[in-house]
């Protein structure tokens, strides 16, 4: 159990693109931090983080309004793309060298995964775990095509003798402890939910459903896909 009673909590949240649905997510991500606090399970100095992956549409813009509405919400901005791993990865380092923060929880601005969630990954922190994973329970929202050659690679990875959790994508909970030994990390080719594995401590799981995106496009198309995996393999 962490000695801080109520911690401090940054949600991050990479954003390439979102103007369509960030502006119906936002206000969730805010609501979830101000459940947490009144439930007594956060500070209330805790931060929902955006960080904008040199976004072309009105992204930044967006994050600049929802910032100067309510200093719950921050943002950083990328000099340019640098795909959502990078993305990811900046987030929790910049809470990690905010000096406030007690624990991170990484999230896609989509809205597919399910955010209450979160309260129980706050609870297995609380608890003594130091990682949490969030875990899809089932692929059902997937075509086909994308569920069968996802469940491939965790199982092409697991074979090569990779530490990684079946099923998890990019939404974990990770606490300071483990970010200040994962930036001493020096790779290049960035796959996280390979790496954060190899950190060790105390780690748990929570399994949710995952949804439709709540509006927008998927910014994640296949040629990416193949590219995260392809640096998951040779990198990792």
């Amino acid at each position: 159990m962490n000695d801080r009673i109520c911690p401090i909590l940054y949600i991050v949240i990479p954003c390439y693109n979102e103007q369509e649905v960030l502006p119906i997510t936002a206000p969730m991500f805010l609501q979830k931090l101000t459940d947490l606090t009144a439930a007594g399970k956060i500070s209330p100095d805790s931060r929902v983080l955006f960080v904008n992956d040199g976004s072309k549409d009105r992204t930044w813009e967006i994050i600049n309004e929802l910032a100067a509405s309510d200093a719950h919400y921050v943002g950083i901005c990328q000099s340019r793309n640098r795909g959502h791993q990078n993305a990811v990865l900046a987030g929790l380092m910049e809470a990690l060298h905010s000096g406030s923060c007690d624990i991170t929880i990484s999230i896609d601005c989509d809205g597919q995964d399910d955010i209450n969630a979160m309260d129980e990954m706050v609870k297995k922190y609380l608890d003594g775990a130091e990682v949490v994973y969030g875990v899809r329970s089932r692929r059902d929202t997937d075509t086909f095509f994308k569920r069968f050659t996802a469940e491939g690679f965790y199982h092409v990875m697991n074979a090569l003798g990779a530490d990684i959790v079946f099923n998890h994508a990019d939404y974990r909970l990770i606490s300071t402890r483990v970010l200040e030994s994962f930036a001493d990390y020096k790779e290049v080719n960035i796959f996280l939910r390979g790496m954060v594995p190899l950190v060790g401590f105390a780690h748990d799981v929570v399994t949710y459903e995952r949804h439709e995106r709540l509006a927008g496009e998927s910014h994640y198309p296949l040629s990416k896909m193949l590219a995260l995996a392809f640096d998951g393999i040779t990198s990792l």
